[in-house]
C-alpha cells in the first residue's frame, strides 16, 4: 500500500458500521416502544366512561331513540315547508323570474318568424311547421 493510504480511506470499517446500525435499531426499536406506550396511554384514556354499563346502555337506546324522533320530525318539517311564507315569497319571485323569461323568448320567436317572412317570404304556418313552432304560441298573461 502507498503510504498515507490509510489515513486517505473514507468512511467505516465493517465493525463500525454493524456497531451504528446496531445503534440506530435500538433507538428506533426504542422510540417505537415509546410511541406504543403513549398510543396505548391514550386510548386507555379515552375509554374512561365509556365503559359497558346498565346506565350507557339505557343512555344510548334513549339517544338513538331521540335520534329517530329528530329525523321523523325533520321529514315532517319538509312535508310542511312549502306552506313556509319565506318559501312561498321566494316561489312567487323565481315565477315572476320565469315568466319574464317566458316573453323574452316568446319575442325572440316573433322577431326570428318576421325576420324569415321578410328576407325569405315564408308564410307564418311552414315557418311554424319548419321548426316545430307549436300553433296556439302566444304570450303568458
Amino acid at each position: 500500500m502507498a503510504p498515507g493510504y490509510e489515513s486517505q480511506k473514507k468512511g467505516l470499517s465493517l465493525e463500525e458500521k454493524r456497531t451504528r446500525m446496531m445503534e440506530i435499531f435500538f433507538e428506533t426499536h426504542t422510540e417505537e416502544k415509546q410511541r406504543k406506550m403513549s398510543l396505548q396511554q391514550a386510548v386507555d384514556k379515552s375509554k374512561v366512561g365509556r365503559e359497558e354499563t346498565e346506565e350507557r346502555a339505557t343512555l344510548l337506546k334513549e339517544l338513538q331513540a331521540l335520534r329517530e324522533k329528530r329525523s321523523h320530525l325533520k321529514a315532517k318539517l319538509e312535508k310542511y315547508r312549502e306552506c313556509d311564507p319565506e318559501v312561498i315569497e321566494e316561489m312567487r319571485k323565481s315565477n315572476v323570474t320565469a315568466k319574464e323569461a317566458v316573453s323574452r323568448w316568446t319575442d325572440n320567436v316573433f322577431a326570428i318568424k318576421s325576420w324569415a317572412k321578410r328576407n325569405f317570404g315564408f308564410d307564418d304556418g311552414r315557418i311554424d311547421k319548419a321548426f316545430g313552432i307549436p300553433e296556439d304560441l302566444d304570450y303568458i298573461d
